[in-house]
Order: C-alpha cells, then structure tokens, then sequence
C-alpha cells in the first residue's frame, strides 16, 4: 500500500488518496480510517441480495463458494449490459443494507472489504471489528463514471441471475471512501 498526496495549490484543498491492491489483509485494512479517500486496484468480486442468498445456501450445505473468498473485496452492484464497444455498462451501487443478513457469514470466512452506499446495520459493523473488515462507500448515481475503472468484467457464478451474478471485475482506480474502518468509526454517524 502506498499514500499518494495531490496538492490542490497553495495549501488549500489538499486530498490525500490511499492507493491499494487486491487482495487486502489485516495490514492493509488496519491502516485505512473513516473519511480516508481510497483508489482500489486489482481484483474485486459483484453481488447484490440474490447472489448473497445462494452463497449462504451453498454455505448451509457444506460447498464451497464460488470463488476464494479470504481476503477479497465485494462491491454491491448488478451492472448494466454494456453498449457496443463497452467493457461493462453503468455499474453504480446499490443499497448495502440488503445483503446485511448474509454479511456477517462471509465476513467470519474471510471478506475482508466491501463497496455499496448507506448504511449498515449493528451486527454487521460488529463483526467487522472482530474480524478486521472495511466498509467503503462508493459515490450512488455516478455508475457511469464508475464504470471507466472497470478494465475487465466476466461472470464468475449464477449466471442465471443475470445483472445479478457474480462478476470478476478487473479495476484500475476505482475511487472510494473508507465509510466504515475496522475499529466502527463510522462516517454516517459523524
């Protein structure tokens, strides 16, 4: 992980943007705070309130997931069909409360971080405490813009789901902010 500073001019409006790669681990997730600006680069998984369900049921039955999910990031999103010529159509996200039920499961296997807007009930930060998760917020009503980060998208698992299968996207600064950290500093509650 490295910390990049853009300089806004002449002191005033600085940013920082904390730069990482996937996979995460405790290291990387310890040092990232509520209200840090983040740009994600790697490998992340899609899900939204579907795909959550059927992980849960091969969970239930002793299968194995989908995918490893230890150390990986998931974004709620169920993205648009792409146009011609596009990797991916709009894939802004959706509310995470949805998945809220399922959270703490895939959080005890390992989830290290996740990406939706609004948010998230007293359980699932509580979990992120106890096993070192990070929750970032990504900006609602932008999934156009979203989208240009996305340099490789291929369904992964339930296909029949359609927008709502899990997609492998291949992100190139995906701009996000830390909304919940691992300690429950929480930035809807400042």
């Amino acid at each position: 992980m490295s910390r990049l500073y853009y300089d806004e001019g002449e002191g005033k409006n600085h940013m920082d943007t904390i730069k990482i790669e996937t996979p995460i681990d405790d290291s990387v997730v310890s040092a990232l705070k509520a209200g840090d600006m983040v740009s994600i680069s790697g490998t992340i998984y899609t899900g939204r309130d579907a795909a959550h369900k059927r992980m849960q049921e091969c969970i239930a039955k002793g299968q194995l997931l989908p995918f490893d999910i230890k150390n990986q990031i998931i974004y709620y999103v169920g993205p648009c069909p792409p146009k011609p010529g596009q990797i991916i159509g709009s894939a802004g996200p959706t509310t995470s409360g949805r998945v809220d039920a399922y959270t703490p499961e895939l959080l005890d296997r390992g989830l290290k971080g996740m990406i939706g807007k609004g948010m998230r009930s007293e359980q699932v930060v509580q979990s992120m405490i106890k096993n070192k998760a990070v929750y970032f917020a990504a900006v609602g009503g932008a999934g156009a813009l979203i989208s240009k980060s996305i340099k490789k998208a291929d369904v992964c698992a339930y296909p029949d789901l359609g927008p709502e299968a899990i997609y492998r996207l291949q992100v190139e600064d995906f701009v996000v902010v830390v909304a919940i950290d691992c300690m429950g500093n929480n930035l809807y509650e400042r």
